[in-house]
């Protein structure tokens, strides 16, 4: 499987993820312990470099005691406010399932 190229939902994902752990108080370290996942990969989901599969997505959201439903809703959020994607949008609503290009 090729990794996603939405570049916008890729950012809005990984900010979504890192101002949850950060609202939670937990570093990257805790979030790792709590998903038993090593600490770096914690720090690439974060930077967009990594893309998590829909079982590591599971226990990114369990970690962060939200619902995979909740966390997309997060990151939808995070997606309609980036810059970008209301130039790219061009007035229309962005979301995780609208393409922008």
């Amino acid at each position: 499987m090729r990794p996603s190229r939405n570049d916008l939902l890729i950012r809005a994902f990984s900010a979504a993820i890192k101002a949850r752990r950060l609202e939670l108080q937990l570093t990257q370290e805790d979030l790792a312990g709590r998903i038993e996942l090593d600490r770096p990969y914690i720090t690439l989901l974060e930077a967009g470099a990594k893309q998590p599969t829909i079982s590591v997505l599971w226990r990114i959201a369990t970690g962060l005691d939200l619902t995979v439903s909740e966390l997309a809703a997060l990151v939808d959020k995070r997606l309609v406010g980036l810059p970008s994607a209301k130039r790219v949008a061009a007035g229309k609503k962005v979301t995780s399932r609208t393409k922008a290009e």
